[in-house]
């Protein structure tokens, strides 16, 4: 079997982070070579059974003379490229919640 590839040589920035559900539509894209190595690196890596099999289809499609899309691969929506915190601000968060009576004497609205 071929030496995998290593991490920062696949074809696709952050592999391993791309839900499964996105992955059919992030592989297009790439040729036989590049799927051939994705495959490579899941088989020594994760051995992800429903990745593999993504990844196997879609190579027996390329090898059927599927066509690729153009720029599918490049952008990853699924993953936040902010890492810096919550995008929450004060003009986009929700209404204050007013805490339960229960337990505050101050509150007109309980019982004495």
């Amino acid at each position: 079997m071929n030496q995998a590839p290593q991490h920062n040589d696949l074809p696709l920035a952050d592999y391993d982070h791309i839900p499964l559900g996105a992955l059919p539509t992030r592989i297009t894209g790439l040729d036989e070579d590049a799927l051939g190595s994705l495959l490579a690196y899941e088989q020594q890596h994760g051995d992800r059974l429903p990745v593999k099999l993504v990844l196997e289809q879609r190579l027996q499609a390329v090898r059927g003379g599927a066509e690729l899309s153009e720029g599918a691969g490049t952008s990853m929506p699924e993953v936040s490229q902010s890492r810096s915190g919550s995008p929450v601000m004060p003009a986009t968060s929700g209404p204050l919640i007013n805490p339960p009576s229960q337990g505050d004497p101050t509150n007109p609205a309980q019982p004495r």
